[in-house]
């Protein structure tokens, strides 16, 4: 039942931040609730309210995929968003044990290792599951769990000081990381220990709470990061992603500079002094 109900807090956060003037709709007397009424998606979406209602409680777990997207075009879900709803609404059967770590293969572990750009193995709860030395040097290692041990991405971002400092624009940062951990999420709703990592998060940060609850999806394809290097100062680089057919859950996250720039000749004096 977790997809369940996390498909009805899904569908309540994108109810209410469409008003009726949005979606053609007038308006009439005073409104108790913020955005749609229930009764009025249901409307825009084709489907009986009494049928919406048991969707948005959790009652109604076989949605089919003309109603999803009947109810993503009402909610003017972008792609992302309405990947995630499709997600949501496919229910998981209950883990009664906890899942097995997460295993690299040994050629994937040699690959990294040899490509002369930072590079990174995440898993499906956004551990670093494996990084080469100039992608250890690009994160400068401040916040390495310790000896030995590799940190989780999404845990640093909010409860390691130095990383605050590492990124120009954190709060953008965190947006997007809480963004990416709920499209996550919306897959791996069986993993207990990805249950546990945002439980644990949104007990220990205020930020992550607030982010959380706002429901925001974006996948974890690409990005732009601005850093401010503690070695070779502020730099711009490009992420780019790459699932892992053979493994799945797993992603290979490569960072480039634009060539010719200053962030380039950063990258490269950073990957020389490892």
């Amino acid at each position: 039942m977790q997809n369940s109900i996390g498909l009805g807090d899904f569908l309540r956060s994108r109810r209410a931040q469409l008003r009726p003037a949005d979606v053609g709709l007038g308006e009439y007397g005073r409104r108790r609730v913020p955005g749609l009424r229930r009764e009025e998606l249901a409307q825009l979406a084709g489907v009986s309210p009494a049928y919406y209602t048991r969707l948005e409680q959790g009652q109604s777990r076989n949605a089919s995929d003309v109603v999803l997207d009947a109810l993503a075009r009402a909610l003017r879900l972008d792609d992302h968003e309405r990947a995630h709803l499709h997600a949501l609404a496919r229910p998981t059967p209950p883990v009664r044990r906890r899942a097995r770590p997460e295993r690299l293969r040994p050629g994937l572990v040699q690959l990294v290792s040899t490509l002369n750009v930072p590079a990174l193995v995440i898993g499906r709860r956004m551990d670093v599951l494996a990084w080469n030395r100039a992608g250890q040097a690009l994160f400068d290692s401040t916040f390495a769990a310790g000896p030995g041990a590799l940190p989780n991405l999404a845990r640093i971002t909010f409860l390691d000081p130095p990383v605050r400092d590492l990124f120009v624009d954190w709060p953008r940062q965190a947006r997007e990381t809480v963004a990416c951990l709920r499209f996550l999420a919306g897959r791996h709703g069986d993993d207990p220990e990805l249950t546990e990592l945002i439980g644990e998060l949104s007990l220990r940060s205020d930020e992550f709470a607030a982010l959380w609850s706002r429901h925001r999806v974006q996948s974890c394809a690409h990005a732009t990061l601005d850093l401010r290097h503690s070695q070779v100062g502020v730099m711009t680089v490009d992420e780019e992603s790459l699932d892992l057919p053979d493994d799945p859950g797993q992603r290979l996250l490569l960072y480039t500079a634009a060539p010719g720039s200053p962030s380039e000749a950063a990258l490269q004096l950073l990957a020389a002094a490892v």
